[in-house]
């Protein structure tokens, strides 16, 4: 073309890297809880997430401006986890009361309850909803596993277990995960009931599983245990991607831990309060990032951000801290 052609305009974007998770810090905190988080979930095509805490209240935050919307009291049923639905609008919660053991569809925007689940005997320590259906399975300490329609009271399906359950669903809502006595289980959500269809062995850890997630794109899933033992393998073949060790954690405390939005790095707690954080291509620690805690915090990652979420007795954003990257945009 005569007189030369304009270079398209280069757009400036910054990729995940072990320098900037290293620069990552705390970019706003809430003090003003009165017990320890146990449970958050990020909604993902808005900026909202919501807590659930000791202090038996449920709130909701508008992540991209750092503040706290709402605060729903559950006094009389206490709240353990939480998860939104399709909708920004509505949550299922866990009670944390010791005597009623039903799970909770809450209209976050009037604070009425849609609809009760009742079937399990003993506390829920793990939920997962589906991402494309208005399913949603549940884990309890009654060696249960149930599966729920949202539209419906009763329970769909049962699975019997013979241990603390952690459960899942991938990224498409075709399968599902259930992971204890040192296995995990795969299921075809569609035929849950022939058993589970591929069996992954944890790596000889038969403590107690405490959360099973898969990554973003389903071909990982990390897990971790109350020994303390945090692995990433793959979701096809069951075969160890990575593994890392952290403090073992208390009784009755979780160790939760999150893959980043590209599946290539792991943030986790620890049973001594502090964040770890490695890189699942290289399996090498990247980072550590110290507490006063004495607990693992909750740990989540924003879907699609630079940014994740931490609860303990207060909650906290981590983004990179910029001043302390060189120019991110390089050139190639």
């Amino acid at each position: 073309m005569p007189g030369g052609q304009l270079e398209p305009e280069e757009k400036v974007s910054m990729e995940l890297t072990d320098e900037t998770l290293r620069s990552m810090e705390v970019g706003a905190v809430f003090r003003d809880y009165n017990g320890r988080i146990s449970s958050m979930d990020f909604h993902r095509p808005s900026n909202y997430l919501v807590t659930a805490s000791d202090d038996e209240s449920i709130r909701l935050y508008d992540t991209a401006n750092a503040m706290c919307l709402k605060t729903i009291n559950s006094k009389k049923y206490g709240v353990d986890l939480v998860c939104f639905t399709a909708h920004a609008t509505s949550v299922i919660y866990s009670s944390k009361n010791g005597w009623d053991e039903s799970l909770r569809l809450l209209s976050l925007h009037d604070n009425k309850y849609l609809r009760y689940f009742k079937g399990h005997h003993d506390r829920v320590v793990s939920l997962s909803l589906c991402p494309r259906k208005e399913w949603f399975i549940s884990g309890s300490l009654d060696r249960t596993v149930l599966l729920w329609d949202q539209r419906v009271e009763k329970c769909q399906g049962l699975l019997r277990v013979k241990g603390r359950p952690a459960v899942a669903y991938d990224d498409q809502g075709m399968v599902f995960a259930i992971a204890f006595g040192g296995y995990i289980r795969m299921f075809d959500a569609r035929k849950y009931e022939k058993g589970p269809f591929d069996v992954f062995s944890a790596g000889g850890d038969y403590t107690e599983a405490n959360v099973v997630k898969f990554s973003n794109d389903g071909r990982s899933m990390l897990l971790t245990t109350s020994e303390g033992h945090v692995a990433v393998l793959d979701s096809f073949r069951g075969t160890t991607i990575s593994s890392y060790n952290v403090k073992p954690v208390s009784s009755g405390a979780t160790l939760e831990a999150s893959f980043s939005p590209d599946g290539m790095y792991v943030i986790s707690g620890s049973g001594d309060g502090s964040v770890k954080a490695w890189n699942v291509r290289t399996g090498k620690e990247v980072t550590t990032w110290l507490s006063t805690e004495t607990e693992p915090p909750v740990i989540k990652w924003a879907p699609g951000s630079h940014m994740f979420a931490t609860g303990s007795s207060e909650l906290s954003f981590w983004v990179p801290d910029l001043s302390k990257l060189g120019s991110y945009v390089g050139s190639k």
